[in-house]
């Protein structure tokens, strides 16, 4: 008998290629043999499957314990499977799929004078009916020979256009929400930036069949696909290095597009860089525990129920505790650090800056509960206070005397974008911007992604292990006053990865001072920008702005 096609077997098992939840197909992947997995192209819908599959058949608990034929399934599928053969789908005309000169931004309301670069707003098709939503900026210096930038913000969930337009592009909107003034550290001031809204469902991008389900594999084979369209609209840009860069849970977007991108090889890849970016779910959930005692959040009676009940003997260190161990009584005691990083008004992004609307109560709190249900997800026990109270934070009260209740937006706690929503929902502006009038409200972040994304993957070490096979450079870089992504989860996600010590931690200066820390690996720089919260471009715009030109452009100069 014929073996049964990889078709035949997602048919049988009726496990649909996408918006499947990942435990239904945990259940049955263990019945389809993983040696019949290389016989076969994979097309799109196809990849997302073998992304899940892979990842929950042949790996173990321990992301380290990845097999060799698991990645290279994921790394060497076929990819001319992966893209469609043609760019535009057959149910959208070719009046209404624009051109590159059509996409071009003619005047941008609010800004006085006329930039020196040209500016583009439009789509990129993603596959499957996906389409994103792309703002591009021509670089100030050489855009014939400059780097292309790709910048993606994380989430899961908001808007890489909140970054353009408050951290690292040219333009930055006033308080009034009309007037947009020049940033002078801008990115593209050396490169050609295109800033991303993915996936589907954030910002202006969208589906056409309204099914927003993603996860990180899909994510990465959307943004694949509509990289690939965006060099199709500018291929005058092909050739120019490129570099796929973001920040937060860019953290996963970033090396897996970028291991996409590798093993297809048709672009010119040169390096990425990441941001206080989430590279592992544990490492991240247990180093805010030390960053949170060691900064003067939590006193000692905490302290000492964590280290009684969540610990193995002295001395306190990442070795001998494990915060992420089942039991109630270090359950409790975690829930004691999350309930002053997270709830008491603290600014979650910066620890010693202002939170803007800093919470009277539980009302204002809504991107927090989204959070909460994917943090210490190994220690999640029902009694847990903190996770006890999750779904009432979901939803608030409209009257005090009845049971009302509607959901709340997921804008980022402590974050003040008012100016960028209101410019953005400018119909002017969304004109200016080729938005279609069908499209919803703008917002930073979408409830419907963030809340329905399935994460899929909990480390991003064997990512990160392929790319440095593949010779790419690349730069982890950290706030170190960020609370979200610290500074020291990166730290020991690079120091479990085994690489050499190039360069022993030194301090890095800027203006005359020291701005941080680095040490290079081989195949990592890792940096510290001292001062700085969860946005560095933002925080920091000069330190960081000599940060990413020195990756980029230094060849090999000293940070």
């Amino acid at each position: 008998m014929e073996p049964m096609t990889f078709e035949e077997y997602l048919h049988n098992n009726k496990i649909q290629p996408s918006g499947t939840p990942v435990r239904a197909i945990e259940r049955r992947v263990t019945e389809f043999p993983k040696i019949m997995l290389l016989r076969f192209r994979l097309d799109y819908a196809l990849l997302l499957c073998a992304l899940r599959l892979h990842w929950l058949s042949v790996c173990s608990a321990d992301p380290d314990d990845v097999s060799e034929e698991a990645l290279n399934v994921i790394y060497n599928s076929a990819m001319s499977g992966v893209i469609p053969s043609r760019a535009v789908p057959p149910e959208v005309t070719q009046k209404a799929y624009r051109t590159a000169e059509e996409d071009r931004i003619q005047a941008l309301p609010g800004l006085d004078q006329p930039p020196n670069f040209r500016q583009y707003s439009g789509y990129l098709n993603a596959s499957d009916g996906k389409y994103l939503h792309y703002w591009f900026v021509e670089s100030q210096r050489n855009p014939s020979r400059d780097p292309v930038i790709l910048w993606l913000n994380g989430g899961p969930g908001c808007s890489s256009v909140d970054g353009l337009l408050s951290e690292l592009g040219p333009f930055h909107i006033r308080e009034d929400g009309k007037t947009v003034f020049y940033n002078p550290w801008s990115w593209n001031k050396f490169g050609n930036v295109i800033f991303l809204e993915s996936p589907a469902g954030v910002g202006f991008s969208y589906a056409s069949d309204g099914n927003l389900t993603a996860g990180d594999a899909s994510t990465a084979v959307q943004n694949y696909a509509a990289l690939l369209d965006f060099f199709r609209k500018f291929p005058q840009f092909r050739k120019n290095d490129l570099y796929i860069t973001g920040e937060s849970y860019g953290g996963f977007y970033v090396p897996t597009l970028a291991s996409v991108t590798v093993a297809d090889g048709k672009l010119n890849l040169k390096g990425i860089a990441v941001g206080n970016g989430l590279s592992s779910n544990s490492l991240n959930d247990e180093s805010l525990v030390f960053f949170a005692y060691y900064h003067g959040l939590i006193g000692e009676e905490v302290w000492s129920a964590l280290r009684t009940h969540c610990c193995r003997g002295m001395p306190v260190t990442r070795e001998n505790c494990d915060f992420q161990r089942s039991g109630l009584l270090c359950t409790n005691a975690v829930s004691g650090v999350f309930e002053i990083v997270w709830r008491i008004g603290l600014n979650v992004y910066n620890l010693y800056a202002e939170c803007p609307g800093a919470p009277q109560g539980n009302t204002q709190w809504a991107r927090y509960a989204t959070d909460m249900k994917h943090l210490f997800s190994h220690a999640r026990d029902t009694s847990m206070p903190i996770l006890k109270r999750y779904e009432e934070d979901r939803y608030f009260k409209i009257d005090g005397d009845h049971t009302y209740f509607h959901k709340r937006e997921l804008d980022p706690p402590c974050i003040n974008d008012t100016r960028i929503i209101k410019y953005l929902n400018d119909p002017k502006v969304r004109q200016a911007l080729h938005i279609p009038d069908r499209l919803p409200h703008w917002t930073v972040c979408s409830s419907i992604v963030s809340e329905n994304y399935v994460r899929e993957f909990n480390d991003m070490s064997p990512f990160y292990r392929r790319l440095i096979r593949s010779k790419i450079k690349i730069l982890i870089y950290n706030g170190d006053v960020d609370m979200a992504c610290s500074f020291l989860g990166d730290e020991w996600f690079v120091d479990k990865l085994n690489l050499d010590v190039e360069e022993s931690r030194r301090p890095w200066r800027s203006q005359g001072q020291i701005a941080g820390f680095v040490k290079r690996y081989n195949g990592i720089d890792l940096i510290t920008i001292k001062g700085s919260g969860h946005m560095a471009p933002k925080d920091k715009p000069v330190e960081m702005y000599k940060v990413i030109t020195t990756f980029i452009d230094g060849n090999g100069e000293r940070y």
